[in-house]
């Protein structure tokens, strides 16, 4: 979203957590460690990439100074080595920088059904951290939606204290730059709807029936 959205800058109050410099953020299902509000620097150094296979097909994760920032899920390991070109020219390709090993670790656990609960340092939700203050409200309650469950996009806007906000709602999960982690894909349509997902609708189905939320086995073929 990035710039004015005009539902974004008409009256919305974020629900941030209540003090910024907390350096832990505990959520019922999820335990995220943030920066306080001193440490808001977004520059290049100590910027690493990993670049690995997942059940789902190949993941870019990205951390800068020991906080993962980016995780995106991709068809092939060439999408992955493009997008990082893109948007990542600058970083070092160092899987063993922290916390990427652990976070390849947790994914894997995830997809082989034995985590329900992710446990990384995220750089992406205090202030200076690159997204506007809406979007990261968005993302904070993202968080909040349980392992198997879903909600809307107008459910979130509503809990925002934005009634009629679902499409700004829609841009922030968009947005979203930690995938998976940060539980874009159990926001659904009002009508039951998959709706849109950057990883491809196929991905986002297989992402909720491995969590139970839609009926059907997964099937995750070759």
């Amino acid at each position: 979203m990035g710039g004015s959205d005009p539902i974004e800058a008409k009256g919305f109050k974020a629900a941030l957590p209540p003090d910024p410099s907390l350096s832990l953020r505990m959520t019922e299902q999820n335990r995220f460690i943030l920066r306080g509000q001193g440490d808001e620097g977004t520059a290049m150094e100590n910027t690493s990439f990993s670049i690995f296979p997942s059940s789902l097909g190949w993941v870019l994760a990205v951390a800068r100074n020991g906080e993962l920032i980016c995780l995106e899920n991709r068809v092939s390991r060439e999408d992955c080595e493009n997008a990082q070109a893109r948007r990542w020219a600058d970083a070092a390709d160092d899987p063993q920088a922290p916390p990427l090993p652990e976070t390849r670790k947790q994914l894997d656990e995830y997809f082989a059904g034995q985590r329900r609960e992710f446990d990384l340092p995220l750089g992406v939700l205090s202030p200076g951290s690159g997204g506007t203050e809406f979007q990261r409200s968005v993302w904070a309650e993202l968080l909040r939606i349980p392992f198997g469950a879903t909600t809307t996009y107008g459910e979130i806007a509503r809990t925002l204290g934005l009634p009629g906000g679902a499409r700004a709602v829609g841009m922030a999960n968009h947005d979203n730059p930690i995938g998976v982690v940060i539980p874009c894909h159990r926001v659904i349509g009002a009508n039951g709807s998959l709706t849109g997902y950057a990883g491809g609708l196929p991905m986002k189905q297989r992402l909720l029936e491995l969590e139970g939320a839609l009926p059907g086995r997964l099937d995750f073929g070759e």
